[in-house]
């Protein structure tokens, strides 16, 4: 049996984009442009890469978390929808494959 992604990962994704419980898709997207643009290897600094490259790293996990959770018009981040709608591991490890590189590799 494939394990799913659990409440804990989604809500822990939500935070890191900084995200309300009921955001909606277009929500999901603004918010990681706008932290994408701000953590963006390119426009740190050279003290800060290290930072910048861990920081763009979560924020690409977290986002491929939630838009394969949204998948299917999925919006409510409650830990009761989250536990009844939430997906498995292999179908997060194809979005990964399709999606990942695209800006950076996680």
């Amino acid at each position: 049996m494939a394990k799913k992604i659990g409440f804990e990962q989604i809500d822990q994704a939500r935070k890191i984009l900084d995200l309300d419980e009921s955001a909606t898709l277009k929500e999901i997207k603004e918010a990681y442009r706008h932290l994408a643009s701000k953590y963006h290897p390119d426009r740190c600094r050279k003290s800060k890469l290290k930072i910048c490259e861990r920081k763009i790293r979560e924020i690409n996990h977290a986002k491929d978390i939630l838009l394969g959770y949204c998948s299917n018009y999925r919006y409510s981040f409650k830990e009761r929808d989250a536990m009844r709608n939430s997906f498995e591991e292999e179908e997060y490890a194809y979005l990964k494959r399709f999606y990942d590189g695209w800006i950076v590799e996680l």
